[in-house]
């Protein structure tokens, strides 16, 4: 007898789950709701997942701290 989807399912995340863990984090955070639904209504209409935003975000961070970093050199300098 064939078994149902749901056991293989939790047979297999049961096994992975130590490495999945070593391959990824979830971060467990909170926003106002508005301000969610907000971006999620943004993020469906224009097909971005959660994970792009954050890597968008975080790369448009990095690039801003990097000019200041320069801005602020500069204005020691002179």
């Amino acid at each position: 007898m064939k078994q149902p989807k749901s056991q293989i399912d939790k047979r297999y995340e049961d096994k992975h789950k130590e490495e999945r863990k070593a391959a990824h984090a979830v971060w467990g955070t909170s926003m106002k709701r508005e301000d969610f639904e907000e971006l999620n209504k943004f993020l469906k209409s224009h097909h971005i997942p959660k994970v792009q935003l954050i890597y968008a975000g975080w790369t448009a961070l990095k690039e801003q701290l990097s000019k200041n970093k320069e801005e602020n050199s500069f204005e020691k300098r002179t």
